[in-house]
């Protein structure tokens, strides 16, 4: 009978953490995150989907099936599946050369290739193949989810400061377009982006009865609007209007075509996926004390893009900002994520004409808070100090993440880790 109950759970892994919904405490904190992760995602949907190339509302769609799918059938009960930074930038570049980007014809690809990411993930899954990313060394995960955390500031400091700035600068062209810019810094959209932090950290110690990042969603709503009151001068940027549609039906393209025109697009695009949310779901897991089945999470990462393509959705992966938000919101289950997408598409169809109100240094503050929390001085004190190998793999794995492409970053550090372990015994 037990055997029967664990292969049931192996085939559907929701029904190992339903039962803890039944803890009231469990449930009300589930669904509070799922709510600060909704507000959060509204401007980054949009956001990535310009990235990508496709129409705006695609990064909603891409946030909403997705994010149910990967949460009822993957391993990790923390992470969010949806539209993310590094997955929207390599759908542009490797669709633009074979269509217009925003065209129909386009969005007929991106759909077509999300499609064929959902099937090579899938069979890499089935295959077994997926069981190796357990093995990927803890300090890896530690310099990564480092270098992750300084990637989310980077891309916020625009937003945090009002620079009127290009998206995708590296660090060190934002570290030098901020010592140019400096006396550029827009004022009133700074005292709402750390208004929001402050209202963050005032909030913090009442976490388990209102998330305290949804109090600075509202503190920086409050202190933009009390702003633009003073004067219109002071006013700040806000989310532009967002539709308020369901995900309509979509269907990939099979044609021969088709498929041998997106076919090393799709490879490529599947181990960048695959190699962000393992990542993702790896660190989430080591910092929660989880245990994570990486051949189950790809599984679960490839029925929810195959589910996906079949509702307009762009290819999605881990996404580090969003699973930050789900942490540090005291998310207990994979229910806040499917909480997630269910409220978000309740926002978009009653207050889609309010998200004006809603300003980008607010989510810049929310962000900005992720990403300091995701740096885990605790346990870089602890590997630097008892492994000197270990200790250069992490730094080596951080320095990676910032100056190069994420998707080969946390290749770079498995290739230092292997190399260092001929080179270095392990000293303990």
């Amino acid at each position: 009978m037990i055997t029967d109950r664990r292969n049931l759970e192996r085939l559907l892994p929701f029904l190992a953490w339903l039962p803890l919904l039944r803890d009231r405490s469990t449930l009300r904190s589930d669904l509070m995150a799922g709510l600060t992760g909704a507000v959060v995602v509204l401007p980054q949907g949009v956001a990535f989907a310009t990235l990508a190339g496709m129409p705006p509302q695609y990064g909603l769609y891409s946030a909403m099936v997705p994010c149910v799918i990967a949460a009822l059938f993957g391993s990790s009960r923390l992470m969010v599946t949806g539209p993310a930074n590094a997955i929207s930038l390599t759908v542009l570049g490797l669709i633009a050369p074979l269509a217009t980007p925003g065209t129909d014809l386009y969005v007929q690809l991106v759909i077509t290739m999300t499609f064929m990411v959902g099937a090579w993930q899938l069979a890499i899954g089935v295959a077994g193949l997926g069981r190796a990313v357990d093995r990927v060394p803890h300090s890896v995960i530690v310099g990564f989810t480092a270098g992750a955390a300084v990637l989310i500031v980077n891309s916020q400091v625009r937003n945090l400061f009002g620079f009127d700035w290009p998206r995708g600068m590296t660090v060190w062209q934002t570290l030098r377009r901020f010592a140019q810019d400096f006396t550029l810094v827009d004022w009133p959209t700074m005292v709402v982006a750390f208004g929001t932090v402050a209202a963050c950290l005032l909030a913090r110690p009442w976490n388990n009865r209102v998330p305290f990042m949804l109090v600075g969603v509202l503190a920086g709503g409050f202190i933009a609007a009390l702003l633009a009151a003073i004067s219109p001068d002071f006013a700040v940027k806000a989310v532009e209007q967002l539709p308020g549609a369901i995900p309509p039906l979509s269907a990939p393209t099979l044609s021969f075509d088709a498929l041998e025109m997106l076919f090393v697009p799709s490879l490529v695009m599947t181990l960048l996926a695959l190699a962000e949310a393992v990542s993702i779901a790896r660190a989430i897991a080591v910092r929660s004390g989880d245990r994570l089945e990486g051949n189950r999470e790809v599984i679960g990462q490839g029925l929810a893009n195959l589910v996906g393509s079949f509702f307009s959705s762009y290819p999605a992966s881990g996404s580090f900002n969003r699973s930050g938000v789900n942490v540090a919101a005291g998310a207990r289950t994979p229910l806040s994520a499917v909480a997630a997408a269910g409220f978000l598409l309740l926002l978009l169809a009653f207050v889609a004409p309010l998200s004006h109100y809603l300003p980008k240094a607010a989510v810049a503050g929310i962000l900005l808070m992720v990403a300091v929390g995701l740096i885990d001085l605790r346990e870089i004190r602890h590997i630097a100090g008892h492994d000197r190998r270990d200790a250069i793999v992490m730094a080596a794995t951080f320095v990676l993440v910032v100056t190069i492409p994420l998707e080969w970053a946390i290749l770079g550090g498995l290739a230092v880790h292997l190399l260092l372990a001929k080179l270095m015994p392990a000293r303990r």
